[in-house]
């Protein structure tokens, strides 16, 4: 049953990616005059859902410096306030508008203690992505999805660039043993894209006046199962969560000449 769930989600994946790209293309960059902005939040709504949890099986010295004995797979964080950390949240329908302006953060990706950060990549279409690691232990980095690669790290604080050339979602697993390690990186057309931190806030700036679709993404939150994966170092098969896939939430939204613009989401499980 769980082989059949990820194969299934294979072979979903490729559809995704294309409508993703078909859907964000040929966007130009223009002259904003008398832009208007939107802003809001991504909160969660009802019961929170149980912390996933991985064991930690491998490096424990370097992975578990604490003496955890698991790791957090990151896949959904939950502020004091209520707000949903790791949400995107994109403009769909956008055709035109001001350069690209991505915070730089997003696209420079560290593995320290056996973590991916930041968990959430945003790259904008055509520009590398700087990788590295802070660990004195073999990662491999592996792509799947808009982008393929699989990018070993044997030195610490040895950057690796790779340019991120086709939009769409990109998977990002560790090769060496450390089956917890679990990142998301989007590759974007135009800037209105936004992470969420754990207030749940997202804010664009110079947007066109217009009525556009605003999403929110989040990467999913559920262990479907488990799959087996081959550990490059010791030459082992090892067991690596399989996950849900994600959700995404949808609303209009209407920017008016020099004027703000409010949206919020409430995602949860219902």
């Amino acid at each position: 049953m769980r082989s059949l769930i990820a194969r299934c989600f294979l072979l979903a994946f490729p559809i995704v990616l294309t409508v993703f790209a078909a859907a964000q293309a040929d966007y130009k960059v223009i002259s904003v005059s008398n832009a208007g902005s939107i802003s809001g939040t991504v909160k969660w709504s009802g019961p929170a859902p149980h912390q996933l949890d991985f064991p930690i099986t491998k490096d424990a010295q370097i992975c578990d410096p604490d003496g955890k004995k698991t790791a957090s797979l990151e896949r959904l964080i939950i502020g004091p306030e209520g707000g949903v950390a790791n949400t995107i949240v994109y403009l769909k329908n956008i055709s035109a508008g001001k350069a690209m302006d991505l915070p730089e953060q997003r696209r420079h990706l560290d593995q320290k203690h056996c973590r991916y950060v930041p968990h959430i990549l945003l790259v904008p279409q055509n520009a590398a992505l700087q990788m590295q690691s802070s660990d004195a232990t073999l990662h491999t980095i592996h792509m799947d999805g808009a982008a393929s690669f699989n990018l070993p790290f044997p030195f610490t604080n040895q950057i690796n660039s790779r340019t991120m050339s086709t939009p769409g979602l990109v998977n990002l697993r560790c090769n060496g043993g450390h089956v917890w390690m679990n990142a998301e990186m989007m590759v974007v057309p135009h800037p209105y894209y936004a992470v969420t931190d754990e207030s749940g806030r997202f804010v664009f700036t110079s947007v066109p006046p217009g009525t556009y679709q605003i999403v929110a993404w989040h990467e999913g939150w559920g262990l479907a199962g488990k799959e087996q994966a081959y550990d490059v170092l010791t030459e082992h098969t090892v067991q690596r969560p399989i996950f849900t896939e994600p959700k995404t939430w949808e609303k209009s939204v209407t920017v008016n000449t020099n004027q703000p613009s409010t949206i919020n989401f409430a995602i949860g499980n219902k």
